[in-house]
């Protein structure tokens, strides 16, 4: 069975210590989905919003708040990112905001973390934007889709989390 990897041999919270692990190229992927009622969705996607280009406040959010990692999540690695990638597809269908993040780096750790904060924040500053006219929206489907990289190497989700 795997072991949490924070706990030291006594239970208590420690950083990891990456210092003897090799530096090889780690990617992650994480996504989430931001729901919406249609006219809120109209708005958004016509950009015709009050406060202005929803997408681009939250892909630049997304992008900041993945850098910030480290400060936001207790004993997670400051890293020195080579890329933050946030993108947006509008699912008219669904009335929702599909968030897809990439983070890249070459490093002794991976970018599982940074990619989902940058997802989490990118759907957090959507909902701030538009709350004034659709305060229901949900947040939903946060979570990994793909990991490369590292000693466990290459990992994908199957299917969506429940």
């Amino acid at each position: 069975m795997a072991e949490l990897t924070h706990l030291d041999a006594s239970g208590t919270a420690r950083m990891v210590d990456v210092g003897d692990k090799a530096i090889t190229q780690r990617e992650a992927v994480a996504t989430a989905l931001v729901c919406m009622q249609p006219e809120t969705f109209s708005l958004l996607r016509q950009g015709g919003h009050a406060k202005g280009d929803v997408l681009t406040v939250a892909r630049i959010a997304g992008i900041q708040a993945a850098k910030k990692c480290a400060d936001l999540i207790p004993l997670c690695h400051p890293l020195m990112l080579n890329s933050v990638d946030v993108d947006f597809l509008l699912d008219a269908e669904a009335n929702a905001v599909r968030i897809t993040a990439r983070c890249s780096l070459s490093g002794k750790t991976g970018v599982e973390m940074e990619a989902l904060t940058a997802a989490s924040v990118a759907a957090l500053t959507i909902y701030d934007m538009c709350k004034a006219v659709d305060r229901g929206m949900v947040i939903r489907e946060l979570g990994l889709a793909e990991k490369l990289g590292g000693k466990s190497g290459h990992w994908r989700r199957e299917q969506g989390p429940d």
